[in-house]
């Protein structure tokens, strides 16, 4: 597996506008063969759908380095300089780039020249269909995941052939779980809210461009060829593999043999553009010896968003920026609800939030929103500078301090760790007993591989999840100690005093 991005986008997709027609012109595409894509459909008496077993006829097999050579030697001609790595099978990651040579620390690698990326403003070998892209101001995803289809669908007629061989016929992501899936396997994790809302936004995104323009240029946009499944296809290799570059201005590109590079938590190396070299590079974390796999970082990801983009979770314990999506709430109940929920709808929050819970700890803004949940009615003068600090748009004190109701904000949060808890603790009792009666071997496959991965991620938010807990029974057992030891000593005073 081979998956580089540094992108983290909250919103998937931004929408777009098509300019008003000021002229229209006629489109005469390359008489160059396309490759379609086969849907097979199913009807029902009430709806029509493309069944999910279509197959990508181009890319190859996830661990399949049939076609590396191939790729190599199309790099090198292409101005791709003599590389101290080669693609290799590998044990984290399938395959992966590994030393051919001694490789020091700090030593820069790669320099892939700008010639070699795919961006926005690349050249299509169908150039009508990227007059009709930009025209109808397309933004940069959607437009490179076309791309991508467009550049596929022409086989050795396009001048990423060789990369395009090289890439997964179906990259490790959650867009290739099915709904029942995702409720199955990640019912306890937060992160199956944010998968479906992923799915839902590429599904989303694929029918307004259908709309807005593949029906408008059925000569240029076959819908034998860009349908739902190559879009799942192009969307989950733009998010394994899309990376942003700080030093040119942000532009987000695809970057062959760069994006062969597997993840690892230990090292804390990104990929970037070199101005005086004119190259993509990264510099190495620490020496490699010939047959060593050369790692990078994804950047500072939980296991959850790993999982979510590249399709896998790091081994227990191992990644120092995991984190749990804790998930709390106002109480209907409570007499000052409407209240609270419209101080927090000024900051753009909602009376049900999740904020991220770290093995070392949770955000003030966590503690913020506790307080707001908490807070009676004589409070409601602090109201928003609740709210406020719970977004993190506060202009005043970030860290706020109610000491007389601190005892019932950590009750608060202990309540929802617990909560969260009692679901992992369901689902991974139950997992040992999942997929008994499944007995086709390629389906029973697939069900173990996603059970494992499930397990693995509720075991890591779970074992944060516990952390919490005793550091919140903890904080509140001394409370309670401070003031059962404060009435003590009122009560040996009242009675020295009588």
């Amino acid at each position: 597996m081979a998956e580089v991005s540094r992108i983290l986008q909250s919103t998937l997709i931004p929408s777009f506008h098509p300019h008003p027609k000021t002229h229209t012109f006629q489109s005469h595409p390359p008489s160059f063969k396309r490759h379609p894509v086969q849907c097979s459909i199913s009807t029902t008496e009430s709806t029509t759908k493309a069944t999910v077993s279509q197959k990508i006829p181009w890319g190859c097999d996830i661990d399949s380095l049939e076609n590396a050579s191939a790729l190599q030697k199309w790099l090198t001609d292409s101005g791709l300089p003599p590389q101290k790595m080669g693609i290799q099978k590998v044990d984290v990651g399938e395959r992966g780039l590994v030393a051919l040579k001694n490789i020091r620390k700090g030593e820069k690698l790669l320099f892939v020249p700008p010639s070699l990326f795919i961006t926005a403003d690349s050249e299509w070998t169908c150039r009508e269909a990227g007059k009709v892209m930009k025209k109808n101001s397309v933004p940069d995803w959607p437009l490179l995941a076309t791309y991508l289809i467009s550049e596929a669908s022409y086989l050795k007629s396009s001048r990423w052939s060789n990369y395009i061989d090289a890439l997964p016929r179906q990259p490790y992501s959650l867009l290739y779980w099915t709904r029942e899936e995702l409720d199955r396997y990640l019912e306890a994790s937060q992160i199956r809210q944010r998968a479906i809302e992923r799915v839902t936004n590429v599904v989303g995104t694929y029918n307004d461009l259908r709309l807005r323009v593949f029906s408008k240029h059925p000569d240029l946009f076959p819908e034998e060829v860009f349908n739902i499944e190559t879009f799942k296809w192009s969307f989950g290799i733009l998010f394994s593999r899309l990376v942003r570059l700080p030093s040119m201005d942000g532009k987000v590109a695809l970057v062959p043999w760069a994006d062969m590079l597997n993840h690892s938590c230990e090292v804390d190396t990104f990929l970037d553009y070199d101005k005086s070299s004119k190259g993509v590079v990264f510099t190495t974390a620490g020496p490699y010896q010939p047959g060593e796999q050369v790692f990078i970082s994804y950047g500072k990801k939980s296991n959850g968003e790993l999982l979510l983009s590249y399709g896998f979770v790091p081994s227990k314990g191992a990644n120092p920026s995991d984190s749990v999506e804790l998930s709390v709430s106002l109480l209907k109940s409570d007499k000052c609800y409407k209240e609270k929920v419209e101080a927090l709808g000024k900051y753009g929050l909602s009376a049900r939030e999740c904020f991220p819970v770290r093995i070392t700890g949770w955000p003030s803004e966590l503690m913020a929103f506790a307080y707001l949940a908490v807070s009676p009615p004589s409070m409601s003068k602090q109201f928003e500078e609740m709210a406020a600090a719970a977004s993190n748009k506060s202009t005043t004190q970030k860290d706020l301090r109610y000491p007389e109701i601190e005892e019932e904000v950590l009750q608060f949060i202990l309540d929802s760790c617990e909560v969260s808890i009692s679901k992992y603790s369901k689902f991974l009792q139950a997992s040992g007993s999942m997929d008994l009666d499944v007995t086709s071997p390629k389906q029973l496959n697939r069900r173990l591989f996603l059970k494992q991965l499930a397990v693995e991620l509720s075991t890591s938010e779970q074992r944060i999840l516990f952390r919490a807990q005793y550091i919140l029974r903890r904080q509140l057992r001394d409370i309670r100690k401070g003031e059962l030891r404060a009435l003590t000593i009122f009560n040996g005073f009242r009675k020295w005093f009588k």
